[in-house]
């Protein structure tokens, strides 16, 4: 009771002296103790730690240089997709999610393929090395990812190999495309309803002899060409067969495409 009467009266004797002094014992609003606003000042910071300055952009907004990419999906939608479909099923070239192609191709095959594109062919080459945009990483990661997701183990047993083991007969050609493809691309090749032709000269300059082979393994189920196993209802090919098959195409193949006038081609030989 003494203490609180005691509070009273000092702080009376205070405001008092205060008055005589010609000062307002009354807080001013705005003319806070310098420890009350550093306490405010230091509660703000702590509510802001860890909060992103406005305007500077985080991780995700800083765009990757083109040789830092790691995801599967952008490297294939940017590199491959055009040509082999969205989902690796086929468009102007074959389908690299094709279970038999991926039978008939190894890892190295694929990996040549992608770093040094196929000479005579509308494949280019992606490796750096070889005047593309992609690093070895990059291509691994391609060729990983398409056998991780599109591969089927046992989907191709006894298909023929990607490479031929001996040389075609062109003669025996023609023999096996009577039997396994006259029926959709016609007698000579030209075409029918159900098949294109596939003896055009313009055709036959944009694709390689290896490009042939595999599609006649594999086919091109985007465009309903079956693969060796259903070109004839009776049997599939046998290795030699598609071998002597893609001869037969080659030998349809003429030096200089497009070139209507045999005097033309023989001077442009010569120069």
């Amino acid at each position: 009771m003494k203490s609180s009467i005691s509070l009273r009266v000092s702080l009376s004797l205070h405001g008092h002296s205060r008055r005589r002094q010609g000062v307002d014992p009354t807080p001013v609003p705005g003319n806070s103790p310098p420890h009350v606003v550093g306490c405010i000042l230091a509660i703000a910071l702590l509510l802001c730690v860890g909060c992103q300055p406005p305007g500077k952009p985080t991780r995700a907004d800083i765009e990757l240089k083109p040789e830092e990419v790691r995801d599967f999906a952008v490297l294939y939608r940017q590199n491959c997709a055009g040509c082999h479909g969205q989902d690796g099923e086929g468009n102007t070239a074959l389908a690299l999610a094709s279970p038999v192609y991926l039978a008939i191709a190894g890892d190295d095959t694929i990996r040549r393929v992608t770093a040094s594109g196929i000479r005579g062919s509308l494949m280019p080459a992606f490796a750096k090395s070889s005047g593309g945009t992609l690093t070895d990483e990059q291509i691994e990661i391609l060729v990983h990812e398409m056998r991780a997701r599109w591969a089927k183990p046992g989907e191709a047993l006894g298909a023929p190999p990607y490479a031929a083991n001996e040389p075609g007969d062109r003669a025996r050609g023609a023999e096996a495309y009577a039997v396994f493809c006259a029926g959709c691309h016609g007698p000579e090749g030209k075409g029918t309803p159900k098949g294109s032709s596939i003896v055009d000269d313009s055709f036959l300059a944009l694709v390689s002899d290896q490009n042939l082979r595999t599609t006649v393994i594999a086919g091109r189920p985007d465009l309903g060409h079956p693969d060796w196993r259903k070109c004839s209802p009776e049997r599939p090919m046998v290795p030699q067969e598609v071998t002597d098959v893609v001869a037969w195409l080659m030998a349809r193949r003429k030096a200089n495409p497009g070139q209507p006038y045999p005097e033309n081609q023989q001077a442009q030989m010569e120069n």
